[in-house]
């Protein structure tokens, strides 16, 4: 059971290093920030906190949803996640 378990948070941990860089991205061109800052906005999040979690299935959302949800946050203070989140 414990080696089931690791696998799935090495699993999650690898789809989470690989959706980051899309965000960034995504955070970039919207916001039209550099990287530098594209990370800082995003890693000092309410949004990014919960994306950590992978109890909370934010990683099943698009780089655009996510960064829509962070343009949300820094916007109005609060965030609206789908219910399928």
């Amino acid at each position: 059971m414990d080696e089931l378990k690791e696998y799935d948070i090495s699993q999650f941990k690898g789809v989470r290093e690989l959706l980051v860089p899309l965000v960034i991205r995504e955070i970039m061109k919207s916001r039209n920030v550099n990287e530098e800052d594209a990370f800082h906005l995003l890693y000092s999040s309410f949004l990014y906190s919960k994306l950590e979690r992978e109890s909370t299935k934010l990683w099943h959302l698009s780089p655009c949803a996510l960064r829509e949800l962070l343009n949300e946050e820094l916007e109005t203070g609060a965030i609206t996640f789908p219910e399928e989140a």
